[in-house]
């Protein structure tokens, strides 16, 4: 079963270019004990005055609305967030363009491994390649250090350096065409 992410949960997260994709998988694979779960996603960023607002199409009929805010720097990051699920991602993406603006969209597919307490995704981003993200879903006992110790101990497990380290989020590095 998945970790829940409850609103308000402050995952740390690292997120890394990946140079080799099959042998990042096959690494994630032997530690999660799985093939993992191929979701297909398209995220809808929408203008607003602090953090950032997205819509989650799961492209099968059900989407979430998230709103978050991180600092934009290299290495692993604290969110804090708030979700709520949605029937109607079409509609709903209708209404938050037409009031608020959209800033960009990601097209990806994310293969997604459970290592412990840890979400492994393997992103294949439209425009910009290969990605590894690691969030790492703190209890309510575990200080942001810890998370971040786990997500630096797993980074080295997946063969993932700090050079590999990217900032901010994929919308971003699309809108700056680094892709």
């Amino acid at each position: 079963t998945q970790p829940s992410l409850n609103p308000h949960t402050t995952p740390n997260s690292i997120k890394a270019r990946v140079s080799n994709a099959t042998r990042l998988a096959e690494r994630a694979s032997q530690l999660s004990q799985s093939e993992g779960t191929v979701i297909h996603q398209q995220d809808t960023f929408f203008n607003c005055s602090t953090g950032r607002l997205k819509l989650r199409n799961l492209m099968d009929g059900s989407g979430q609305l998230i709103f978050y805010e991180r600092p934009d720097c290299d290495g692993p990051k604290v969110s804090n967030y708030s979700l709520s699920t949605t029937q109607d991602p079409e509609g709903l993406r209708t209404v938050l363009a037409d009031s608020l603006g959209v800033k960009g969209e990601v097209r990806k597919e994310r293969r997604l491994f459970l290592v412990g307490q840890t979400r492994v995704h393997l992103d294949s981003v439209e425009g910009l390649g290969h990605y590894m993200e690691l969030e790492v879903v703190l209890r309510e006992d575990q200080r942001p250090e810890e998370g971040e110790a786990i997500a630096r101990s797993l980074m080295k497990e997946l063969g993932v350096g700090d050079d590999s380290l990217v900032t901010g989020a994929y919308v971003d590095l699309l809108l700056e065409g680094q892709g």
